[in-house]
């Protein structure tokens, strides 16, 4: 009998028992391209320990609720929800959870600052860092399109509190099991991921996703070199055990250390395509995008919608930013817009 994993439907409701008392359970996100995302479900003596929370839905909570019954279990056994990052998709019902059923929240430390930005000067759904990127890299029409597209959704301030810890680098003990905390900067600069080494299992949010690379750097506070954080941060994981892939989208798959060997492949080869484009030229981050290709199907740029035209320029400016930090490239900022040039030795 084959799993809904190898029939490609990974995100169809319900449960899927991963091992001895965990459980994966996808749950609806609205009209996104990534379908679902994983919340996981750890049983434990005291109730059950929740990773990740998904997005504040109605439809949300009512197959969790349901995949949960389907398990013997309810919401109210909800007791901790250890959060991987603080994206919308997996923060907001743990918030709203909370709320309902005193659950206790853990969020990675580095995303304090993103939070604050959100509850204070921001108070806005729009990415405004990725707009700021989008205007270096020399895309201000674009920009303007999404901050008009942006302004028209509603923002609830009440999807959005403090935790109840914010957690950095060490282990936490849930009675039958240990999670290890680890840093990930990167996708966000507070990312975690959680590692059960006894089980072999690692929880790893957005770090490492079985069938794409996640966006980088995609937050309100300053990122930094988000790409070259998350290079290193990837090589940290290979650091410990391998373990089982519990991603945030896509199936369960068996090895960390083969996805990220993957992952590190595609990035040096989209170093040296970058490289390649821009060869004796002086170009923006917008220029090199429109001249790579995108998705594992190989899509112009041209073909994406403007949302993913955003991602694309953005990522394309983390990876002319990286190279200039090696010396391979160097930048002027020139009327608000960094234009990049090879250097002479920087062979691709």
């Amino acid at each position: 009998m084959t799993t809904r994993a190898e029939r490609g439907r990974w995100d169809e409701e319900g449960a899927e028992t991963i091992g001895p008392g965990v459980h994966r359970i996808p749950l609806p996100l609205p009209g996104d391209g990534l379908r679902a995302v994983n919340v996981y479900l750890l049983e434990e003596d005291d109730g059950v320990v929740m990773i990740d929370g998904g997005w504040a839905l109605p439809r949300s909570r009512h197959v969790l609720e349901t995949a949960m019954a389907s398990l013997g279990h309810d919401l109210a056994e909800i007791t901790q929800i250890f959060v991987t990052h603080i994206h919308r998709d997996h923060y907001t019902q743990a918030v709203a959870l909370r709320r309902l059923l005193g659950s206790r929240v853990h969020l990675g430390a580095g995303e304090r600052r993103g939070l604050e930005l959100l509850l204070g000067e921001v108070r806005s759904n729009v990415p405004v860092t990725s707009l700021r990127v989008l205007r270096r890299g020399g895309a201000g029409d674009l920009a303007d399109r999404l901050l008009k597209i942006q302004s028209y959704t509603g923002f609830d301030e009440t999807d959005w509190e403090a935790p109840d810890n914010w957690i950095g680098a060490g282990v936490a003990d849930l009675g039958r099991r240990a999670l290890r905390v680890i840093p990930t900067p990167g996708h966000t600069r507070g990312h975690v991921v959680y590692l059960d080494e006894a089980a072999g299992l690692l929880f790893a949010g957005d770090h490492v996703l079985p069938h794409i690379t996640p966006s980088i750097g995609f937050e309100l506070a300053d990122p930094g070199l988000p790409l070259a954080d998350y290079l290193d941060s990837l090589r940290l994981v290979t650091g410990y055990p391998d373990a089982r892939l519990l991603p945030a989208h896509g199936p369960v798959t068996g090895s960390v250390h083969a996805r990220v060997a993957e992952l590190l492949l595609h990035h040096d080869n989209r170093f040296a395509h970058t490289l390649r484009t821009l060869g004796t030229r002086t170009l923006d981050a917008y220029a090199v995008a429109r001249q790579l290709t995108w998705t594992r199907r190989d899509i112009p740029f041209a073909g994406l919608d403007d949302f993913n035209q955003m991602l694309a320029i953005n990522e394309t400016a983390a990876h002319l930013d990286v190279l200039v930090a090696r010396g391979r490239v160097t930048a002027v900022l020139d009327g608000g817009v960094t234009r990049y040039t090879r250097v002479d030795d920087a062979a691709p």
